[in-house]
């Protein structure tokens, strides 16, 4: 078992809160609508996965970086913490943007 995968997604995950709490983008800002919108956005993916390994699009192959603990049938728990980092690097960069936005606006 390796959790290099894991550990790397949650370093990054450790930057994002970082940037999150020195300019107050999501969570600082709007801690209710950022958690709802993060738990909308994890479900739909997990959703999105469970109809796509249905499918047999999605398929867990055996790696030498990830821990190998499966969730469910071909849902690796590495799959998951992707799937909370990935909603919160975007609602981190909308929140951003939204905010460059509203400088050049002013100027």
């Amino acid at each position: 078992m390796n959790a290099v995968y894991a550990a790397s997604l949650l370093v990054s995950a450790a930057c994002l809160v970082l940037l999150d709490v020195r300019f107050a983008l999501v969570f600082r800002r709007r801690p209710v609508a950022a958690t709802v919108t993060m738990v909308v956005g994890v479900l739909f993916f997990i959703a999105w996965d469970a109809v796509g390994i249905g499918f047999g699009v999605f398929r867990h192959v055996d790696s030498h970086w990830a821990t190998g603990l499966l969730l469910a049938p071909e849902f690796p728990v590495e799959e998951l913490v992707f799937l909370i980092f990935l909603s919160y690097l975007t609602l981190i960069c909308l929140s951003g943007w939204q905010r460059w936005r509203e400088r050049s606006a002013r100027r």
